[in-house]
């Protein structure tokens, strides 16, 4: 008896696929920006098409898809639904990171089992960074957390928890807990405080923990606090590529939608304004796919020069994707400003960009703290 192989997944394949699925979104785009409410259904369709799972090895379930293959779809996905698209960014950075870690040998089954599952992953990242918030109390077995984290993008739909808590009772002074834990753990609400400019329908809530047990066995890591984890440089270059992925899709919509409006326009202030649109779209797009070069497929090394790199990126790049729909908006003139375009929400939205780790003024001290032989935190 022969079998016959099941042909890898091409770029091509996981664009279509994330296509499929944001065409199908586009229709309530406009809706859930006024309402402020996520798509519950969005992720389902994510799910249903493997692509909450794509990053998976396809030893552990998962369909083996690259770093760059996963920017696409989030690219992709921004196009045409852009809260949607940074939303499934925050999870799919954390199966990322977790894929580095198993590219360098760590066991990263037990996550990797979860997604395939079906499991959603909130990161609450952005709030925590070095030195995290919130208070665990030792106890037998484990910890007692309290803590408020927001934002905590996608939380209303998602599944697992991915966090750290500050733990100042630490034997070597202050430290930091990492875990994971249900976000329908006894003690784990939702408390809906997201109301932004852009983005509005990310559901990038507050989650509370009030005396959530976390037992000894899901804390992944105790580091010290105040003191710069190279935990973070993987983080940094798994998610940043990412997350200024779904960016670029954003702009990308703003440009298709720019250039319907204008086409066969021959005024000169017109063909000099798609000339300076394509200039920053372009570098946009060029420092997205250097980020993903320097990631390596998730290959790169745990340095903090990697990481002050990509941070640099990301800060040039979140300038040419707010200027680039901005160019947008102008190009096509006063209807961009009007709140029947798509135009005016993409232009909310893409300014969420700068909030992302690290915002520039932070991300000018890391790259020269580190240029200069110190220590990100100088």
């Amino acid at each position: 008896m022969t079998t016959t192989a099941i042909p890898a997944m091409t770029t091509t394949d996981w664009i279509e696929r994330a296509r499929s699925v944001g065409e199908t979104l586009r229709a309530e785009v406009a809706d859930r920006d006024r309402s402020g409410e996520i798509s519950a259904p969005a992720f389902d369709l994510l799910r249903d098409a493997g692509l909450s799972a794509a990053l998976v090895p396809v030893e552990f379930g998962g369909s083996g898809a690259t770093h760059r293959d996963m920017g696409e779809v989030l690219r992709e996905l921004g196009r045409h639904d852009p809260s949607t698209a940074v939303a499934f960014a925050m999870h799919a950075h954390l199966v990322a990171t977790q894929l580095w870690r198993h590219k360098h040998g760590a066991d990263a089954t037990p996550l990797f089992q979860k997604v395939v599952g079906g499991a959603l992953l909130v990161s609450t990242g952005a709030s925590d960074w070095v030195g995290s918030n919130g208070r665990a109390e030792r106890v037998d077995g484990g910890y007692l957390v309290h803590a408020r984290k927001a934002p905590a993008s996608g939380c209303e739909v998602g599944t697992v928890l991915v966090t750290s808590v500050r733990y100042d009772e630490g034997p070597d002074g202050p430290q930091v807990l990492h875990c994971a834990l249900p976000l329908s753990a006894p003690g784990v609400r939702i408390e809906k405080t997201w109301d932004t400019l852009g983005l509005r329908a990310t559901g990038s809530h507050t989650v509370v923990l009030e005396n959530v047990f976390v037992p000894d066995s899901a804390i992944s890591l105790i580091r010290p606090a105040d003191v710069w984890p190279p935990l973070l440089n993987v983080v940094i270059g798994a998610a940043m590529p990412l997350v200024l992925a779904a960016y670029l899709g954003i702009a990308d919509g703003a440009v298709d939608t720019a250039l319907a409006l204008v086409s066969g326009r021959d005024d000169p202030h017109i063909v000099q304004l798609v000339g300076e649109l394509a200039n920053a779209h372009t570098t946009a797009a060029d420092l997205v796919e250097a980020m993903f070069t320097g990631s390596a497929d998730l290959e790169f090394a745990n340095t903090d020069a990697c990481a002050a790199r990509t941070l640099s990126r990301k800060t040039v790049a979140a300038d040419a994707l707010i200027e680039t729909v901005r160019l947008a908006i102008e190009t096509v003139g006063g209807v961009g400003y009007s709140r029947s375009s798509e135009l005016e929400m993409r232009y909310r939205d893409v300014h969420g960009c700068l909030f992302h780790p690290l915002p520039r003024a932070k991300q000018i001290l890391f790259s020269g703290h580190v240029l200069l032989g110190h220590t990100p935190l100088g």
